[in-house]
This record gives structure tokens, sequence and C-alpha cells, in this order.
């Protein structure tokens, strides 16, 4: 018996699971996370940088 591909034991495995409940999974949350920390160092950076042309600049 031949050995199934990967992307049908994958296909099998995603089929098994129960469906997500509305509102209780977000299956994208870590880039939720991600996104929102990059958007706070960006602007964090962004500050120090004001903040510095201030003290230095003429």
């Amino acid at each position: 018996m031949a050995r199934k591909s990967l992307e049908e034991r994958i296909a099998d495995r995603v089929a098994k699971r129960p469906p997500l409940k509305e509102g209780k999974n977000f299956e994208h949350k870590p880039a939720a996370w991600l996104f929102a920390a990059v958007l706070v160092f960006t602007v964090l950076i962004h500050l120090v940088i004001v903040g510095i042309v201030m003290l230095v600049g003429s």
C-alpha cells in the first residue's frame, strides 16, 4: 500500500477537526499581535527620532 502524499494527509487531518465556534476562535491571532507589536515599535522609533532631532536641531 502506497503512503498518501503530504497534502492528502494534511487534508484528512483538517477534515477530522470539529468546526470552529463563532466568536470563540480566531485563526490569525498571532498575526494580529505581531501587527500590533510592529505598529507600536514603529511609532516609538519615530517618536525617539523626532525627539533627538528636536534636541540636536538648530
